[in-house]
């Protein structure tokens, strides 16, 4: 039974409210996801659905955005000069780029708006604000 510190393998399938799939371990690459409970290499609300299931077990829940991706803040778009940006890359609305963080991690940002001053920037979590339905499917649980 999973809880606190077991290290799970599992596949799992992330929907928006429209039916659209985020994301699909089993058709991104086929290959499962492991990790160890209580780590924080899964959003909580994640952590939440799988605790207390065993290895054959199946689960299908809802999460609102406060459980899932949090809420989008304003405070996650940034403007940044152009120089900011090297010269030779074609910038674009949509435009999703990785962006260092000052203890080295890489997050994604995404390009909102260029105007001549600047370039606004989207931190934000891409599903951030979205309800999402999520199912897992346990393949193994390590509660050593």
């Amino acid at each position: 039974m999973i809880r606190p510190g077991s290290r799970v393998r599992m596949h799992f399938r992330l929907c928006l409210e429209d039916g659209a799939v985020a994301d699909d371990t089993r058709t991104d690459g086929g290959e499962p996801v492991t990790f160890t409970v209580g780590t924080g290499e899964l959003l909580p609300g994640l952590e939440a659905v799988v605790m207390g299931l065993a290895a054959g077990d199946h689960r299908t829940v809802t999460l609102p955005p406060e459980q899932a991706y949090g809420f989008a803040s304003p405070r996650a778009v940034q403007t940044l000069d152009r120089d900011d940006f090297p010269p030779d890359l074609p910038l674009k609305e949509g435009l999703v780029l990785g962006f260092d963080t000052p203890t080295g991690e890489q997050i994604p940002g995404l390009i909102r708006e260029l105007r001549e001053d600047g370039v606004t920037v989207d931190f934000n979590h891409p599903l951030a604000g979205q309800t999402v339905t999520v199912t897992v499917e346990i393949l193994a649980v390590d509660t050593k």
